[in-house]
């Protein structure tokens, strides 16, 4: 991946080594590469490793996994659901920010970009890490799926009282690598539009994050 000029703090550099070098991650990497040359794939390639970059390994407190990056032009920028400062909220930011609003009784206070989530120790992590434009989920099954399982096996393994979010079903496949006695696990719908009354909306995520962190002697997060 270095060819296309990734970021990626040293933390996860060291914990992912193995998987760098396995043959899955070397045939997605030829695959993304090639994506990236016909400008067939978002995010952005330095966008690529954002969420590893900007949350290092030892700060991660909260996982949230969604499913891929947005596929329209202008929206993914490398944190699962967020948007950069200028781009409008996508329906299921703004379903997100209408559950904190009826969590906490407030407008969220974060950007549309998500950052000050990140640089608290919110881990923005898409199943998927890349999609061709216009065509969601059509980068599943290329690799990412079983890197991002490592991803939650380091955490899982490496880490105690970690609070993870999984929404929608891709995101819930994950519950396999996490230990319901050493972490927090709560599921719930995708925000998106389509699912979003069936579960997600009334699910207390926020809440419930805040108060397993504080019973751990962890910080809430400013949600």
């Amino acid at each position: 991946m270095e060819a296309i000029s990734v970021r990626i703090h040293p933390s996860w550099k060291e914990v992912l080594r193995e998987e760098f070098s396995k043959p899955y991650f070397r045939e997605l990497a030829v695959f993304v590469r090639e994506q990236y040359l016909k400008g067939a794939a978002y995010p952005h390639p330095k966008n690529l490793f954002r969420a590893f970059d900007l949350t290092p390994f030892d700060a991660v407190r909260v996982v949230i996994v969604g499913q891929d990056p947005y596929p329209n032009p202008g929206q993914a920028n490398g944190l699962a659901f967020a948007v950069n400062p200028e781009v409008p909220e996508p329906p299921s930011l703004k379903n997100i920010f209408r559950e904190i609003e009826a969590e906490f009784g407030r407008a969220p206070h974060t950007g549309r970009d998500l950052l000050s989530w990140a640089r608290q120790g919110v881990l923005l992590l898409n199943a998927v890490l890349t999609v061709r434009p216009g065509e969601p989920a059509s980068h599943r099954g290329k690799g990412w799926e079983e890197f991002t399982n490592a991803v939650l096996r380091a955490l899982n393994e490496k880490k105690d009282s970690l609070v993870f979010l999984l929404w929608g079903a891709d995101a819930r496949k994950k519950r396999q690598f996490i230990e319901a006695n050493r972490h927090l696990m709560l599921e719930a719908a995708h925000p998106s539009p389509l699912s979003a009354e069936r579960g997600f909306f009334g699910c207390g995520h926020f809440k419930k994050a805040n108060e397993y962190l504080a019973a751990h002697g962890k910080d809430p997060i400013d949600w």
